[in-house]
């Protein structure tokens, strides 16, 4: 009766073992996406990480690589195409195919609308959303069933906050994209889906306290209580939360999981409708 059981379970769906896949993630060089990145490697996939910054690209290689895993790592900036292009056709040169995307490179910053400035608000967008675009075009071509894609969205996907509007649009529009993308390729096995965290203890997010902060004229430290006394589970997110989450979407058990936003939050979306 049990094994009656699994046939129906798995009736129609095809097997996704990890091991021995292809996974890139950009922005793979620390914090969330440094994190993916191992996690990938423990459970045997052969892994290439992206970004501008080649010697944390490369401490992540070499975390792998000392653990058994399989990786390589390319610089590039996912805003030029171009290099977009090159890093993926050196995956494929190597590998021969990719079957997963992760889109973790961000970078985040103030936009008061009273800036002057444009620069920060167009560098936001371009890393945060049109470099998903340029990762998931260029990728798809060689990405066959079962591929999944996984775009790293943010709670400021689901809620806005001021001074922060480059940053709120760029992660609302991960989710519009996230959403379009999988109908568009779910007729080939491929799922798309979006992660929305809350602060998680990263270099980024201590960089995003202390800039804070300093504008509303208190310390880091007590900026910080107050970021946390808002979650109501009252601390961060943990990178390794968000790497199981990711684990989990690119397994065979979640191959029905498409187009669909999950809010990695502590609650904090629960009372915004998100």
């Amino acid at each position: 009766m049990a094994g009656q059981t699994g046939d129906v379970v798995n009736e129609g769906r095809k097997q996704v073992t990890l091991k021995g896949r292809v996974a890139i993630v950009t922005g793979g060089g620390s914090g969330v996406g440094r994190g993916i990145a191992l996690g990938f490697a423990d459970q045997g996939v052969r892994v290439a990480v992206c970004g501008r910054r080649a010697e944390l690209l490369e401490q992540t290689v070499e975390q792998i690589v000392k653990s058994g895993g399989s990786a390589m790592s390319v610089p590039a900036d996912v805003t030029d195409r171009g290099e977009v292009e090159r890093f993926v056709a050196s995956v494929v040169n190597e590998w021969g195919q990719v079957d997963i995307l992760v889109n973790n490179a961000g970078v985040s910053g103030r936009t008061p609308i009273d800036d002057p400035d444009d620069t920060r608000w167009l560098n936001i967008l371009d890393v945060n959303l049109t470099g998903s675009y340029l990762c998931s075009k260029v990728v798809l071509p060689h990405m066959k069933e079962p591929g999944r894609i996984v775009n790293m969205s943010s709670v400021l996907g689901r809620f806005g906050v001021p001074g922060y509007a480059a940053y709120c649009t760029a992660k609302h529009g991960i989710i519009g994209f996230t959403k379009a993308l999988a109908l568009e390729v779910a007729g080939r096995g491929i799922t798309v889906n979006a992660i929305c965290p809350t602060w998680v203890d990263t270099d980024m997010a201590r960089q995003g306290i202390e800039e804070t902060a300093a504008i509303l004229g208190m310390s880091a430290e007590a900026f910080r209580t107050q970021a946390v006394a808002s979650v109501p589970i009252k601390r961060m997110a943990e990178v390794g939360e968000i790497v199981a989450l990711t684990m989990y979407l690119c397994q065979a058990d979640a191959a029905s999981i498409t187009g669909q936003v999950i809010n990695v939050c502590g609650g904090a979306t629960a009372g915004s409708g998100g």
